[in-house]
Order: C-alpha cells, then structure tokens, then sequence
C-alpha cells in the first residue's frame, strides 16, 4: 500500500494544472526532498505494477501525470477531434526553427523561412509555445524569440536538451549524394546539346530617300560673294 506521502503527492498532482517540482512537494508536506523522491519511486513502481492508463514523469524540472506511450494512438485521435487546437504546417515549420536555432528575431525567423512570419509568431505567442526572451544588441534591439515552459511540458521534455539531434530529422549526406546524382545522370549534358542559333536580324526596306545622294549645305552651293571694289 502506498505510505501517506505518496498519496498526498497523488492528489496534489492529480489537480495541477503544470509540473510540481520537487522542493514545493517537499515543502507542502514537510518532508525531505529525498523523501519526495522515494514516493515518486514508490507510485512510479505501483502503477507499472498494476498497467495503468498514465504514468507519472519528470519533465520541466518538475513531476506530473501524463498517458502511457502505448496508447499514444488513442490519445492523438482523440486531440484531433479539436481541430482549433491544431497548429498549421508553417507554425510548426517556425516553432521547430525556433527550438533548435534560439534565441532568434523576427527577420532572422522569416529569413530562414523565406516568408513574413508576424502571423505565426503571434499564434505561437498566444498559444503559450513561445515568449520574448531578450533583445538583440545590435542596432535595433529587435525582440528574441525562445521557446517556453508550457514548449517543454507539452513535448514532455526536462530540458531543451533532450531535443532529438537535428541530423535525424534530415536524410543522410549519403542520401543527399545519391540524390545528386541522380539528378545529375537524368540531365541533359550540356556538351551535346546544339547550341541556340543566333536570331537573323529583319532586313529593312530602302526608301527612296535612303537611295538618293545628300543635298549638300547651302554653303557649298552658292558661295558668299565678295563685295566689289
């Protein structure tokens, strides 16, 4: 049976709205930190023990109640029933930049995307995912960019840390090369093919005007006369 400790911490995570970390535990019922720590262990043991539906982690410094990973597929059918909490491609294109490359400005965001995010950015603000985090030294000050704490306990993560390698999330250089070449082989070659024939400038018609002789200057005609003595 669970000792009194673990069950206080039960309820008081069963009603928390974010991750409790272990000091507060500590200090909302008066025991030793170690102690919070050996009835995290002792609630961890007994519901893998008795196959539960959700297990207790540690994630953003603090512990908290979330579904098992064997019913992932359940519980992700069930959020996509709410489609107003979906977040688009582009948002999630902008918050996995901003995870891995921050602190970063709006400019430096939307140049790395190639596209005005204002929109996104205030999307990902209002949902919690991001906040200002600093201002750029340089000229401007521009507002920084980084990812929150709500950013951690939705993914689950302690610390940014435990962010996937970003190789991973990328085809190989052995790939890539394969790729290249293929591309390459399936291209024209350049040397074989004719080279463009330069347009044949349109012949223009003569006029008549073009054809007869310039009238010389009036000067050359009748030349001034000299004044008789």
């Amino acid at each position: 049976m669970s000792s009194d400790v673990a069950r206080a911490i039960e309820a008081i995570l069963m009603v928390a709205q974010e991750p409790v970390e272990p000091h507060l535990l500590a200090q909302l019922l008066e025991v030793a930190p170690a102690r919070v720590a050996e009835a995290v262990e002792e609630l961890r043991t007994a519901y893998e023990a008795e196959d539960r539906g959700f297990v207790l982690v540690e994630v953003a410094g603090g512990y908290r109640f979330q579904s098992h990973p064997d019913l992932a597929a359940y519980v992700e059918r069930f959020a996509l029933e709410g489609q107003s909490a979906r977040l688009s491609n582009a948002a999630l294109e902008t918050l996995a930049i901003i995870a891995y490359k921050q602190p970063l400005s709006r400019a430096q965001i939307a140049a790395i995307r190639g596209v005005n995010v204002d929109g996104v950015i205030r999307t990902l603000v209002q949902r919690g995912y991001i906040a200002e985090v600093g201002r750029d030294p340089g000229p401007g000050q521009a507002t920084m960019f980084g990812t929150s704490q709500e950013f951690l306990e939705r993914m689950g993560l302690a610390s940014l840390d435990d962010l996937p390698p970003i190789a991973e999330l990328f085809p190989s250089a052995e790939v890539m090369e394969a790729l290249e070449r293929t591309l390459q082989a399936s291209a024209p070659d350049e040397a074989d093919a004719p080279a463009p024939e330069e347009p044949a400038q349109p012949e223009m018609p003569l006029s008549e005007a073009d054809l007869s002789e310039p009238e010389p200057p009036a000067w050359a005609v009748d030349p001034p006369s000299t004044p008789e003595a």
